[in-house]
């Protein structure tokens, strides 16, 4: 197993076609793991676009440190467990004292078991909710609200984990100022969601 620092593009042209959000993330930090010089999976990290998330989880002190795991996938024909090559990125960044945040979609029957190998802490789930439907995706600010249409997306609830990546110091100080509870972790059957086949939107009448 080969693990390296990708660019953007290389990162954004290996996730369109098979991450199921279909959607280009934020990314601050990619990694590819190649096997010969075949690119097999690829892990992104990037600022949450939520400035309230950053804040939320430690505080105003700790903004700045929080980063999010917005994208983990392989190709199919990859048979092996990623978390090795998800602990080697957290090695990989360390040095920087962050603070990541990654997400398991209930919605699309994942529990995050990956992010357990890892020893990220898991800090309970989140609430299912509605946001502004824009067609295309757009942000909701570019729409009145006669273009809403009277209708709402479903967030899905999703399992919040959180991994403490730096030196002792920054450790121990993120653990005193964390404002989330430590929680069990989740033990539900897992279930794969087909490669290029694109998370479905629900959407609710307001």
């Amino acid at each position: 197993m080969n693990i390296r620092r990708i660019n953007y593009n290389m990162a954004i042209r290996f996730l369109l076609p098979k991450h199921y959000s279909g959607r280009k993330p934020q990314i601050s930090y990619a990694f590819g793991l190649y096997e010969s010089s075949e690119l097999m999976a690829v892990c992104t990290f990037g600022k949450p676009a939520s400035n309230s998330l950053c804040k939320g989880i430690c505080g105003d002190d700790f903004t700045q440190n929080v980063y999010e795991l917005n994208r983990l996938c392989r190709k199919e024909t990859y048979g092996k467990q990623l978390s090795e090559f998800v602990a080697y990125c957290l090695r990989e960044l360390k040095k920087f004292n962050l603070i990541i945040v990654s997400y398991a979609d209930k919605g699309m029957n994942h529990n995050g078991y990956i992010y357990q190998a890892c020893n990220f802490l898991y800090t309970g789930a989140t609430k299912r909710r509605t946001d502004k439907y824009t067609k295309g995706n757009k942000h909701s600010r570019h729409y009145s609200d006669d273009e809403q249409l009277g209708l709402r997306k479903v967030r899905t609830s999703k399992h919040r984990y959180i991994y403490i990546c730096g030196d002792k110091r920054f450790k121990k100080n993120v653990m005193k100022n964390l404002n989330y509870d430590i929680s069990p972790y989740p033990k539900e059957q897992n279930k794969n969601y087909v490669l290029g086949e694109y998370q479905q939107t629900e959407l609710v009448r307001t």
